[in-house]
């Protein structure tokens, strides 16, 4: 089956988001009134990295709302200040940190020569990404790609997140076309690759060197034979060596 549609995951994928993360997290601190001994900067971000991991996989669980898993990485992430915050306080401190994090939105650079690359060949574009609708349109508004995709497939609007394979067939039905019709690309071997691949599409994992995964995952992806990445500058030829075989 041809390819004719490719989707793309868009944290860390498209939208340099860990970067964005720690630029946020490194001007909100600077803001902030800490205590001499407090830990130095790096420490902090990757404290902060953890509690968005932690809590936002609540909120994928069903644990906690959208706006709950804010104020509980909030609440987390200044425990170690004394602060004890109300959920207005929480709040208002996150949407200090967010107004930062926004404030440092790029893509990678790779990305729009990807893009036009694929899009000289007549494939269509689409996105999956685990999150809520109308925040993560509102990243493809600021970084000025929303009218390279035909259609924004989010968990938050589901009711399901990726790997369920739910959410990549209601992608492929959108588009009008089977799951074999479709590639999709994002960072995370197992949230997205493998289960693109279980969800019969072709799963590309975009390993840019800072993710995670487990020793099960890899090898499962090595028996699947999941083609891995190491920037978007290799997805076009990817793509024409999977037409031609």
């Amino acid at each position: 089956m041809r390819t004719e549609v490719v989707l793309f995951d868009l944290d860390d994928t498209l939208f340099r988001h860990r970067e964005a993360v720690e630029e946020g997290v490194l001007a909100t601190l600077a803001a902030m009134e800490r205590p001499a001994d407090a830990p130095d900067e790096t420490e902090e971000q990757a404290r902060w990295r953890e509690l968005e991991e932690r809590h936002y996989h609540r909120y994928l669980a069903g644990e906690l709302d959208y706006q709950g898993q804010r104020r509980a990485r909030v609440r987390d992430f200044l425990a170690p200040y004394g602060a004890e915050l109300d959920d207005p306080a929480a709040e208002a401190w996150f949407e200090e940190y967010s107004s930062r994090y926004r404030a440092a939105f790029r893509l990678h650079a790779d990305a729009l020569p990807c893009l036009d690359d694929l899009a000289r060949h007549g494939l269509r574009f689409g996105i999956i990404t685990n999150g809520d609708l109308a925040f993560q349109t509102a990243k493809l508004h600021a970084l000025g790609i929303t009218e390279r995709f035909e259609q924004v497939i989010t968990s938050g609007e589901l009711g399901v997140a990726k790997p369920d394979r739910r959410i990549f067939a209601m992608a492929a039905e959108r588009f009008g076309v089977p799951p074999d019709a479709c590639a999709y690309v994002g960072d995370r071997l197992w949230t997205d690759a493998l289960g693109a691949t279980h969800a019969e599409m072709l799963g590309i994992w975009l390993d840019r060197g800072t993710g995670v995964a487990s020793p099960s995952d890899l090898d499962e992806a090595r028996r699947l034979g999941v083609p891995v990445l190491t920037g978007l500058d290799g997805l076009p030829a990817l793509l024409a060596r999977t037409e031609a075989a």
